[in-house]
């Protein structure tokens, strides 16, 4: 995959960070402003509850190893999260700073700088366990939730093979994160470290219930962190036109040096996050027009609020209670994407959307557009899902005891995108790590 275990100058250029990494002065002078709180709310904040004043403290005192191992003891991919947690509605959201009206610790920025200091210096893990000890656990997909399973276990001595059906681990650290929050370099550097504690990873693994049979077999437990599947579709003539590329797609393709032509105008169906990253990744792509359309009013977009203040500072105009009906196509090229404009009449944040709708004003409309990317969610891997016999599936979630990540199977754990359907980079590690500790007290148990 080109571009992949190396960062692409040209995409670097038009990608800049969102968040510049601090230099030393800097990083020095914001870890002293910490007040490291004893009953450190931003700690609560984290999913993965990494001590936040320590690590903070250690960077004070110039001890960034420790800092950087301090983060790595609560989450392994301390270093992607650094750049993709929203750590304005957790950890910094929470900072007491915000009680005196005063500018909260940047926490995140605070983290990359540990942890790029340890990667750089050659990111020696730890392991717990000096010798290797009896129990096999097999980790079905490579995305963040598993790669926490795998190297929690890892440390604690048990044997952990992680089955891909993709060429690269990561899932959508690698695949489907935007480019100014996560580069696929960074994201495989993090990978490697976890690979040295001596994590097997299988690529183009695609796994079949036969061969699911026979990892029951062969392994002591299975963890399943296969995320989730394709992004829905529009229902829309005119949709699988080549000039509609669904979200995910298009940010695989320019992460990974495929061609990126997005034209001059673009149109993102959907408003959550997905959406919006990709409507701003069409801006940095040189697109002079960028319009999301949203069925729905602004109070009802499931981005998070800075998302949307950041995508209208870069010029990403929204459409407002408007939906496409039909992509009219012009041989290879898309003509316009026609759409219904409804919006209620005296419509208010409280309204109850499930409830008869009320009078609209209502129009017909076509957009001119060059590339139309839908965000509207991904599907669950049902049929996959509904394979691992005895694993409760509920409304495309796999079903777990919330304590251990175990299934109704108990043969089976899982976390990450197929049990919470599509939350951050620091659930899925929540939830693989949990799974973890659950399944070496299983291990150590039965091999006493």
């Amino acid at each position: 995959m080109a571009a992949a275990d190396k960062p692409d100058l040209e995409l670097a250029a038009r990608f800049p960070d969102l968040h510049p990494p601090f230099d030393h002065q800097s990083a020095l002078t914001e870890a002293n402003r910490c007040l490291y709180c004893f009953d450190a709310p931003c700690t609560a904040a984290c999913p993965t509850h990494i001590d936040v004043p320590r690590f903070i403290k250690k960077i004070a005192q110039g001890n960034l190893r420790g800092s950087a191992l301090t983060i790595l003891d609560a989450n392994i991919l301390g270093a992607s999260c650094s750049r993709v947690c929203p750590v304005d509605v957790l950890c910094e959201g929470s900072c007491v700073y915000h009680h005196f009206n005063k500018q909260p610790i940047e926490i995140g920025r605070l983290q990359r700088h540990a942890m790029d200091a340890f990667l750089h210096d050659g990111a020696q893990l730890p392991k717990n366990s000096v010798a290797d000890r009896p129990g096999k656990v097999a980790c079905i997909g490579a995305g963040p939730a598993s790669l926490a399973c795998a190297a929690r276990l890892r440390q604690q001595g048990f044997s952990v093979t992680l089955f891909e059906r993709r060429p690269l681990p990561g899932g959508l650290n690698t695949y489907g994160v935007a480019e100014y929050k996560l580069r696929a370099s960074d994201s495989l550097r993090e990978i490697e470290m976890i690979r040295g504690l001596g994590v097997e990873f299988r690529f183009g693994e695609e796994i079949s219930p036969a061969k699911l049979v026979r990892l029951e077999r062969d392994y002591d437990f299975i963890f399943l962190g296969v995320g989730l599947g394709a992004m829905h579709k529009l229902g829309i003539p005119g949709e699988d036109h080549p000039a509609v590329m669904n979200a995910l797609e298009f940010i695989e393709r320019y992460k990974t040096g495929a061609a990126a032509n997005v034209g001059r105008r673009v149109v993102v169906i959907g408003a959550g996050n997905t959406a919006i990253d990709a409507a701003r990744a069409a801006i940095r792509l040189g697109a002079d027009n960028v319009q999301i359309l949203y069925r729905r009013g602004k109070e009802h977009i499931s981005a998070f609020t800075f998302e949307y203040d950041q995508a209208r500072e870069e010029g990403v105009e929204f459409r407002w209670w408007t939906r496409p009906v039909a992509i009219h196509t012009y041989g290879a090229t898309i003509a316009t994407i026609e759409c219904v404009s409804s919006e209620p009449v005296g419509f208010t944040a409280n309204a109850d959307l499930l409830a008869a709708p009320g009078p609209t004003t209502s129009q017909s409309l076509r957009i001119p557009c060059d590339l139309a990317i839908p965000a509207i969610g991904q599907s669950p891997l049902v049929a996959f899902l509904e394979s691992c016999r005895g694993v409760g599936v509920e409304h495309g979630r796999v079903q777990i005891d919330r304590a251990t990540g175990q299934t109704t199977n108990p043969k089976y754990f899982a976390g990450g995108d197929c049990v919470n359907g599509g939350r951050e980079v620091v659930d899925a590690v929540a939830d693989g790590k949990r799974s973890a500790v659950a399944l070496a007290r299983i291990l150590e148990a039965a091999h006493a």
